[in-house]
Order: structure tokens, then sequence, then C-alpha cells
């Protein structure tokens, strides 16, 4: 790829030309296949709250014990990110996601025994096997979005594709709270019908994975990566690649911080407005979730008008200050600034996706890698945001993710410098 990959903004015309290659085949039939991976991984997302207020109350365990939900999927996608990207790497990415699939369908069907087992342990462990195969299928579908089309119109694409995602994770929590919390509102709650759900996820990916069997998805690869397999040459090590380091970076402190605003939001609405209940906040957090969705829409347009880079500094200077405003002020007005935070938050996962992975040739399934274990940074800052909280109240909790979005918006300030850096050496 020329140093067109550096301005970023130049995007082509026409929502046709959005999923043509140079070669002039179109993928826009493949780009839609594959959007379905992130419906699936926003859904499963999207249950997990409910299950976290679920076994609290079947199965009598503490709100501590019960973080251990989370932490069981996110351990999934940090273990199995970077032998994902390896596997891919040696075997393409059809291979990887029917990997993914299946992994991903085991996890699902396990929920059978497992409510008939009745443990935490049990229920931990078809959730950590169903990371594991979401961890393929990102590893894989977001990288593989880039290079549905035009290098330059990158951005545009993983960022539509988030869209699906956003309407996944609503999704989850919607048919999750009907079908799960609505059983915790019963005298003796159990865990007999949890496996509906997931039954329902096990058909859906095994339907999924015969559409990926027989389907044409071509092991398409990254420009630099495709010249530098054909010459032979090795492209600069990914730890030498500053655009690369400071994304990876970037990337784990901005799911640190939507996991710390997603998984206090509520508290912070109980405790900033008088009179208002668990229930109440919840519905306000699923509008919340409406703005984030509606944000990933409207963001594969930004990306498309302005240079991404740009846009990632500008939504994440407004989420700073959104920050700032919720810590000093309070009530209505600073519920609306977290809830706007949803909105200027949409764009940045799959905007510093695409933005650390640019250029990485033959280093690109590695990068992706790398960049999904980033993730685990929601579960390493998000406790730390609730001690801060504990100590000096729900305001101040929000300094943590204020000083992640700051970080964000220097890396957007800095990437074309950085990148073009590391194009030149």
């Amino acid at each position: 790829m020329s140093r067109a990959s550096a301005t970023a903004g130049n995007q082509p015309k026409g929502l046709a030309n959005l999923f043509r290659t140079a070669d002039g085949k179109n993928y826009v039939v493949t780009f839609i296949l594959v959007c379905s991976l992130f419906l699936l991984w926003g859904f499963c997302s999207g249950l997990l709250d409910n299950l976290n207020k679920h076994f609290q109350n079947s199965l009598k365990i503490t709100k501590f014990q019960s973080g251990f939900v989370q932490n069981a999927f996110y351990m999934g996608y940090f273990l199995m990110a970077l032998p994902a990207g390896m596997f891919a790497r040696r075997f393409g990415y059809k291979s990887g996601i029917i990997i993914g699939l299946a992994l991903t369908a085991a996890g699902a069907f396990w929920f059978i025994p497992a409510t008939q087992i009745n443990t935490y342990g049990a229920f931990l462990a078809g959730l950590f096997l169903i990371a594991t195969g979401l961890a393929c299928l990102e590893t894989i579908a977001n990288p593989y979005t880039t290079v549905l089309g035009p290098p330059e119109s990158g951005a545009t694409r993983i960022n539509l594709a988030q869209t699906c995602n956003g309407v996944g994770w609503i999704s989850g929590m919607f048919i999750g709270s009907i079908i799960i919390l609505s059983a915790t509102q019963e005298v003796n709650v159990s865990n007999e019908k949890l496996y509906i759900p997931y039954l329902g996820i096990g058909i859906a990916v095994a339907i999924l994975l015969i559409c990926f069997i027989f389907s044409n998805v071509p092991d398409l690869h990254a420009t630099e990566e495709f010249k530098g397999e054909a010459e032979g040459k090795s492209t600069k090590p990914l730890a030498k690649r500053t655009h690369f380091t400071f994304g990876v970076l970037s990337q784990f402190l901005y799911v640190a911080a939507q996991t710390g605003i997603f998984s206090f939001f509520i508290n912070y609405a109980v405790v900033n407005i008088q009179g208002m209940s668990d229930q109440a906040g919840g519905k306000l957090q699923t509008i919340a979730f409406a703005l984030f969705t509606f944000g990933r829409f409207t963001g594969s347009a930004v990306v498309g008008l302005m240079k991404p880079h740009k846009a990632l500094s500008v939504y994440a200077v407004i989420n700073a200050i959104l920050m700032v405003v919720a810590m000093a002020g309070g009530g209505w007005f600073g519920v609306g600034c977290l809830m706007a935070s949803f909105f200027f938050m949409s764009i940045m996962f799959p905007t510093i996706f695409a933005l650390s992975i640019r250029g990485l040739g033959e280093h690109t399934k590695l990068g992706s890698s790398v960049l999904v274990m980033s993730i685990v940074g929601g579960a390493i800052m998000t406790p730390f945001m609730g001690w801060i909280a504990d100590k000096g109240g729900m305001k101040i909790g929000f300094a943590v993710p204020m000083l992640c979005f700051a970080v964000i918006a220097a890396y957007g300030a800095l990437w074309q410098k950085l990148e073009s850096k590391d194009a030149r050496e």
C-alpha cells in the first residue's frame, strides 16, 4: 500500500466502492456475513450483566463473587487471542472463524448440562469456553473488515460492522432481562431455565458455522502484508512500531473506561438523583446503550468524512470533558453527561483498532491478537475505579475514565506523525 494509507482521509466515493478491492472484486456479501459475527459477540456480552444479578440470587453469592462472571469472560479473551491470531496466520481467516464458531457453540450447549450440575464453577466454565470462541472471532473479524475493500476506508468498514455489535449488545441485555432476570423475582429462584438463551445461541452459531463452511470466504491480505510475503521481506517488528504500541495502550485504556462507565452508571444515577431506583437506572442505561449503537452507526459516516485519527481525538476530548462535568456536578445533568459519553465512546474501539493495525504488513494478524488481548484492561482497571469510588465517593471514581480518554485523545492527535515515522524506518 502506498503512503495514502497514512492520510486515511481520502475516502473513496460511493457505497459500492466501499467493498471493492483494487482487482475490481466486490465483497459486500462477505462483509454482511462477517457482520453476523459482530452481532453474535455483542449479544453474548449483553447477557453478562444479567447473569451477575441472577447468580447473586440463585446461588446466594456475594457481589464480589458474581464479578467472576466478567473475569471468566475477559480471561477467555486474554488467553485465546494470541493463539487465535497465530492460527489465522497459519491457516487463514476462514479456518480461524470456523474454530471460533465451534468453540462458541460448544460453550453455549454446555449450559444444558451445567444447569443440571448447578454449580457456579460449571457456569463459569461455559462462559470461559464461549469467550475463547468469541476471542477467535473478534481477533479475526476486526482486521478482516479492513481488507474487504480499499485500505483507506478500513476504519469506515470496521465502524459499520461494529454497529451490529451494538445492536447485539442491546438485544442481549433486553432478552436476558426477560428470560434470566424475570426468574429472580420468584420466591424460589433457580437456574433450571438458564440454558434457554444459550440453547438459542448454540443453534444460531451452528447455523452460522454451516454457512461459513460452505461460503467463499477469501483469505485476503492487507496490501503491505501481501507485498511483504510476495517479496519474501519482513516488515518492521511490532514492538518498534510506535503507532501500534501506543494503540495497544489506548485500546487497553479505552476498554477500561468503557467497562467502568458501563459498570457504575446505575450506581452514579442512584446516588445523584433523589428517589432513583436500580430499575429506573437500568432503564436509563438501556437508553444510553441505544445512543452507543446510534453513535456507531453515525460513526461510520464521521470517519468517512474526517480523518479517523482526528475524529478519535475529538470524541476522546469531548468524553474527557463530560467526565469532568459528571465529577463536578450531579443530578440529571451529570447523568445526562454520562449518557452522552456512550455516544462518544462508540467509534473508539473500532477506530483505535483500524489505526493500530495500519501498515503492519505480515504482522497484521499477530497485531490483531495483541489488540484483542488488551481488553483485559476492563478487568484490571474497573476494580480500581470501584476502590476509588469506595474511598472518595462515586463521582470521584470517574477520574479513571477521564484520564483514559485524555491518553486516547493524545494518541489520535499524534497518530499521523507516529505512523509516518514507522513507515519511513
